[in-house]
């Protein structure tokens, strides 16, 4: 089995934050119903329904039907500020069409957290969500105390009411301790039971204001099996999860391999939340190579779409859920999921054997979750790792890169590099406090690769031709 905080970038929101944020068997408990709208659990697979029609899950512990597609709220869209055109601010405007048109369309299940969007978050989709009845949508959010400020018992709680507030709520559909497994059990009981703040929010679930109560995992697989030993004390109603078709056998880093984590919860009959399905987008932006496999076998799907399908496969999840920037990746995603085509049994050796190739690759396993954010030497590190990747992808330069082709492909990457990242963020700042790595969920050796792309960079300035393998 391979084993494995959130970003706050603004001063203020810190300091806030300081002071207050092949199918399977299912068991009656968390299984699911069937009727002719909703999909079985048990099986995996769609009864009939019309033509783009959601497909939902339901569980009997709450008998909520949850859409397959849920809506992260992580990366909401933003716009320059008004006050300061450098700066950006979410765009409410933006994100309300967003939501308006999930919701038309069936998604109800919306994941957000007191740290996401610079602190942002909770409030704007508090905002478009108010805008529907309130037994129309479920709520996700987390238990995101992280910074030592918030564990006394009084502030970990002044977050969780301090959610309800901003999501305009009294209840919570959906609570996560989150991302438990960061820094091990240590670091867990000081969050969650030294304080005794589970206990209080055992008390909310048994109260009514927490409808469902469960964790997401990231880090050391400890804490992970405490807490699923400890199932019959605690009840978890659902488990969130980092599952696509690279990480089912072949996590990176602290991170588990999915195929465990699923088990787990299957035998446990424990609904399963996935997050980074796409691994940070990654698995949306192929190699050319790996991508033209796809193509030639569904040649009007996008490389998203077998990654949805590829997690919505597995009959014991309940939702998936996608960081929708943009009205185009919604679109995709709702005609992935209205209705589901599970992964036949050919699709998923074939995607197995895709993973295979995608980790032979000289790609960074970034994730673009901006848990290392910020840097305290201001550069961008999500930024940088996207711009080599996508280099890297597009196989723009190498050893093989002919001589002829090699100053149109260098100079593509140089001018892409400072257009995407402005150069007093880019990776020849790195100094090596590795202070960003003990916040990777991938424990991606950051200083390592800032160091190494900035002599790449390097390379290319002088003309030389880049080596991977160098």
């Amino acid at each position: 089995m391979k084993k494995s905080i959130d970003p706050i970038s603004r001063r203020s929101f810190i300091k806030k934050v300081g002071a207050g944020g092949a199918a399977v068997a299912v068991a009656s408990l968390t299984g699911c119903k069937v009727d002719n709208k909703t999909e079985s659990i048990t099986t995996g697979t769609s009864s009939k329904k019309e033509p783009g029609e959601m497909t939902y899950r339901e569980t009997l512990t709450t008998g909520d039907k949850v859409s397959i597609l849920g809506y992260g709220c992580m990366r909401w869209p933003t716009k320059p500020s008004p006050d300061d055109p450098t700066e950006q601010i979410i765009d409410q405007d933006a994100v309300n069409e967003l939501v308006d048109y999930a919701m038309k369309h069936g998604v109800n299940y919306y994941d957000t957290s007191p740290v996401y969007c610079k602190g942002e978050s909770e409030r704007v989709t508090g905002i478009a969500l108010s805008r529907y009845p309130r037994d129309s949508y479920f709520i996700a959010t987390k238990a995101s105390n992280f910074n030592s400020a918030t564990w006394p018992r009084e502030e970990s709680i002044a977050m969780y009411r301090n959610s309800m507030k901003y999501l305009q709520t009294d209840y919570i559909d959906y609570y996560l301790l989150h991302s438990i497994g960061q820094n091990g059990m240590e670091a867990f009981n000081n969050r969650y039971i030294n304080n005794g703040f589970l206990d209080f929010l055992l008390a909310e679930r048994e109260a009514g204001r927490i409808r469902n109560l469960g964790f997401s995992y990231h880090g050391d697989i400890e804490v992970f099996d405490y807490l699923l030993a400890n199932h019959d004390k605690y009840k978890w109603d659902f488990v969130q999860i980092q599952l696509n078709y690279v990480d089912w056998n072949h996590a990176s880093g602290r991170n588990t391999n999915a195929s465990y984590l699923y088990d787990e919860l299957d035998r446990r009959n424990i609904p399963a939340v996935i997050m980074e399905p796409l691994l940070g987008g990654r698995l949306a932006d192929m190699p050319d190579y790996l991508a033209t496999r796809f193509k030639e076998r569904r040649p009007e799907d996008s490389l998203a779409s077998w990654a949805f399908r590829y997690a919505g496969t597995h009959p014991r999840v309940l939702t998936v859920l996608s960081g929708m920037t943009y009205m185009e990746h919604l679109v995709d995603n709702l005609a992935t999921y209205s209705p589901l085509e599970p992964c036949t049994a050919e699709e998923l050796d074939f995607l197995e054997d895709v993973a295979k190739g995608f980790i032979a690759s000289d790609a960074v396993p970034c994730t673009a979750c901006q848990y290392c954010m910020p840097c305290p030497f201001g550069i961008d590190i999500p930024a940088v790792f996207g711009h080599y990747n996508k280099m890297v992808n597009d196989g723009t330069i190498d050893k093989t890169t002919r001589a002829e082709a090699f100053n149109d492909a260098r100079r593509k990457f140089l001018v892409g590099y400072d257009r995407s990242v402005p150069r007093l963020r880019q990776a020849n700042h790195c100094i090596g406090c590795h202070t960003c790595e003990e916040h990777c969920p991938q424990s991606i050796k950051i200083a390592k690769r800032m160091h190494k792309i900035d002599s790449y960079v390097e390379k290319l300035k002088r003309g030389e031709v880049y080596d991977a393998e160098a």
